[in-house]
């Protein structure tokens, strides 16, 4: 019998297990992550960056409120992400959230912090109109600031959030050296890849001298299209920097293909032997690939003159990549009269693959040529299958950490170049680029968050209407099937239990 005392202890208790429950989610805070590709755990990276956190970082999230559920979404998932983020900092990282759309003092703080609004459609008694929406966040560390103006559905929300902390709790940014001296494009010329790398790197240009080569400050050195033979004593300077650890990106050109012209011709910088002692051939020929970019031919049809674009089988589109930290998340990447490069190390200490390759249609031509921009194209011109036109170097030395060298068979693929001539390249090309650059100079794994986000799975566009037609219904009502059948099974199973008691009372009452 429960008694006024017995409910009293029993109400309590409860309370007290409450409060118990409640403090211990304050002081240790987990969750358990099932999906494949942990998108909701924070890596190693990011809590290393987390770890070296000597300054608070109040984290200000500009989000709108009552958007449409996928959106909403991402505020939650932001959310929980910041959760993350405050409980492996040891309380460094403070955040809050802010709706702009409140008032306007509040939204004109928001733009003036940098937060950018987005328009989204909203659907309302069965019609769409357009409603502004805040999805961003600006991060501060003392006088120091960080803008995330939006944040993209399905983005990599980790790298944009570790980035910037990083960006804050650095006080100096590691230099990158970009060689100089042998005919290689200015800085000026790499308007967007140095946007890019400025995020987290300085870039410097280095100019080798009689009597120094690559200073002790650079860890990583990047050449790019040189077009002048390059000294013996520099190709010294550069082996006694791998042999200190040194990292060292080398975009190559080979070949040179002059369109103006329409000629094809052979360059020689001295870098062509030096990696050949090395176990590394660039060759000297153009790569040709029917999977390809076009060029513009002007043709006279009557009394006009039309630009008519044409497949250039001598501008290689690339998209076969080994799987790696530099081209994850990239589709296609456009190597301008590259040349392929053949491994021929059986050095075992040395790490050596491909980490780009043409398709399953390319060849090879050797300079000098003339190129027919008519010319019809079949398949017997493409004889070759996957040639590596960007490969990575790993070397094991007892003395340092190993050095690690990327070279690619073609140096013009991030080169926007100056005045008149520049031109904006595509996002793949750069990203390529700077990805490379960023593996070569940072330890920590960061370049791993780049492409973390919402992975999309569709249906494969190879299946047929009705198979995808019965996947969608299948999928629709299959969890209601099973719902059913466990509330039949339910109703069955208790149905028999009391049948069960019903018999057991019957006969016990008989014998009585």
């Amino acid at each position: 019998m429960l008694t006024r005392k017995k409910v009293q202890t029993s109400i309590l208790l409860v309370i007290g297990i409450l409060l118990l429950i409640n403090f211990l989610a304050s002081r240790f805070f987990f969750r358990l992550d099932y999906t494949e590709d942990q998108r909701y755990s924070l890596s190693k990276a990011t809590k290393d960056i987390l770890t070296d956190l000597n300054e608070p970082v109040t984290i200000s999230a500009y989000f709108s409120e009552n958007l449409p559920p996928d959106i909403e979404k991402v505020r939650q998932d932001f959310r929980d992400m910041l959760v993350e983020y405050a409980s492996n900092s040891g309380g460094l990282i403070v955040y809050e959230f802010i709706n702009p759309s409140v008032d306007q003092q509040t939204e004109m703080k928001a733009q003036q912090s940098g937060i950018r609004p987005i328009m989204i459609n909203v659907r309302e008694r069965d019609q769409v109109k357009q409603q502004r929406a805040y999805l961003g966040a600006v991060l501060q560390m003392g006088d120091r600031k960080e803008v995330i103006p939006f944040i993209q559905p399905g983005a990599a929300m980790e790298y944009a959030l570790s980035t910037n902390i990083k960006k804050l709790a650095v006080k100096e940014k590691p230099a990158i050296a970009l060689l100089q001296g042998h005919g290689e494009p200015k800085l000026s010329a790499l308007n967007q890849l140095n946007e890019q790398l400025s995020v987290l790197y300085t870039v410097e240009p280095l100019e080798f001298s009689d009597t120094s080569g690559v200073p002790s400050k650079y860890r990583t050195l990047v050449v790019i299209a040189p077009k002048d033979t390059v000294p013996e004593l520099h190709f010294r300077y550069l082996d006694d920097f791998l042999n200190r650890g040194g990292r060292l990106l080398l975009a190559l050109n080979a070949v040179e293909g002059n369109l103006s012209k329409g000629m094809g011709e052979k360059i020689y910088t001295g870098f062509e032997d030096w990696l050949k002692q090395k176990g590394i051939e660039l060759e000297n020929s153009f790569v040709i690939d029917a999977n390809c970019s076009n060029v513009t031919v002007r043709q006279q049809q009557g009394y006009f003159v039309m630009n008519t674009p044409v497949k250039f089988p001598y501008l290689p589109i690339i998209t076969n990549f080994t799987k790696h930290p530099i081209t994850e998340g990239l589709e296609s990447v456009v190597l301008p009269f590259a040349s392929p490069i053949k491994l021929t190390s059986t050095d075992t200490s040395v790490i050596m693959f491909p980490l780009a390759v043409t398709s399953k249609k390319s060849g090879v031509e050797n300079p000098p040529l003339y190129f027919d921009a008519m010319k019809q194209w079949t398949a017997s011109d493409f004889p070759l299958s996957s040639q590596p036109v960007a490969v990575i170097v790993e070397g094991k030395l007892p003395t340092t950490s190993g050095y690690k060298m990327i070279v690619f068979g073609d140096g013009d693929f991030a080169v926007n170049g100056e005045g008149q001539s520049a031109q904006q390249l595509g996002e793949d090309n750069i990203s390529l680029m700077s990805n490379a650059i960023d593996w070569l100079s940072d330890d920590t794994g960061l370049i791993e968050l780049r492409t973390k986000g919402i992975t999309s799975r569709p249906l494969d566009p190879s299946l047929e209407d009705s198979t995808k037609t019965l996947l969608k219904y299948l999928n629709f009502l299959l969890p209601i099937i099973l719902v059913i059948f466990y509330g039949v099974f339910r109703f069955q199973l208790k149905r028999k239990i009391r049948n069960q008691l019903m018999t057991t009372d019957y006969v016990s009452e008989s014998k009585q």
